[in-house]
């Protein structure tokens, strides 16, 4: 039996934690499991509490917020599994979701990622995720498959080739993981799972969804707060992705468009709902590529210190 390394991150959030741990327990039914859990930095280290509790878990501590890409990436480098799934703290499992995704692996050596389908735990038969869209490198937008639909099978016949795989629950070949690397942390928030999917798809895989397969994602429904550092990171790495991934021709498109559509939407958008202090954060977000390259370290916005 192939074994796997469920990774989860947790920042603030000891007790959505908690939750997902006991899910693990006593409602998986895969038993060859590793359970690793990263605290990315929380204010009040929930770890020698965890270990206290339960010794069968690897916790670690790291004393500072390394964003997504980060934590997961601290996790990963303490697995041993033959497969690696990562999910969110805020997910919960169902009974036969692991052994799926691992028999759908094992079918098919040509698969990198997969996920599952994912629907909204506060209410259950809505879907969040049954697969993406192919990105438009020209315009850096794609869609998400099914999200806010009820889920009555319609798209369950897409299980397969994807464009990309969902961040909340993803699960990874060893052997794709060591020809395409770890997670890019210079993204910190969003789009690095999208990065990584493009490298995984380089380094000779493909990326699926197994809709057979079912999580629940504790994710609202209704659109989230915007906040100054959402704003920033959802349009910094917006272009930082098309930088790294699409050609120049593409990228000189991609930047015309930004410039002559994007830009304008955003500021009239900011000015109609008086969020006056987010067009000094989004100019910041654009200007951040005059001065780094794609792989610099440097994120660009202080309230993540």
């Amino acid at each position: 039996m192939k074994s796997v390394s469920i990774i989860t991150v947790n920042f603030n959030q000891p007790q959505v934690t908690d939750d997902l741990l006991r899910s693990l327990r006593e409602v998986n039914t895969y038993p060859a499991l590793e359970i690793i859990v990263v605290d990315n930095g929380s204010k009040v280290n929930p770890v020698p509490v965890w270990e206290a509790a339960d010794s069968g878990i690897k916790f670690i501590r790291s004393d500072e917020n390394t964003g997504f890409a980060g934590g997961n990436n601290i996790g990963i480098r303490h697995a041993t599994g033959d497969y690696l799934f990562l999910i969110n703290n805020d997910t919960e499992v169902t009974p036969d979701l692991i052994g799926k995704l691992v028999q759908t692996m094992e079918s098919n050596p040509k698969i990198g990622m997969i996920s599952p389908k994912i629907h909204y735990f506060d209410h259950p038969g809505m879907l969040q995720y049954t697969g993406y869209t192919p990105m438009n490198y020209y315009t850096g937008s794609n869609a998400c498959i099914g999200q806010f639909e009820e889920d009555n099978g319609q798209y369950d016949s897409l299980s397969g080739v994807t464009g990309y795989a969902h961040g909340a629950a993803m699960m990874i070949r060893r052997e794709a993981l060591e020809k395409a690397g770890v997670m890019a942390e210079n993204y910190f928030l969003y789009y690095e799972e999208l990065d990584w999917c493009e490298r995984i798809r380089k380094a000779g895989y493909e990326i699926h969804t197994d809709l057979s397969a079912l999580i629940y994602h504790k994710e609202s429904v209704s659109v989230g707060k915007r906040t100054a550092l959402k704003e920033y990171f959802m349009n910094r790495n917006r272009i930082l992705f098309i930088r790294k991934n699409a050609s120049s021709f593409a990228f000189f498109i991609f930047c015309c468009y930004f410039l002559a559509l994007v830009v304008p939407r955003n500021l009239l958008h900011y000015i109609k709902n008086k969020e006056y202090s987010f067009i000094p954060v989004f100019f910041k977000a654009i200007t951040w590529h005059f001065s780094n390259k794609p792989d610099s370290n440097y994120l660009g916005y202080p309230l993540i210190r």
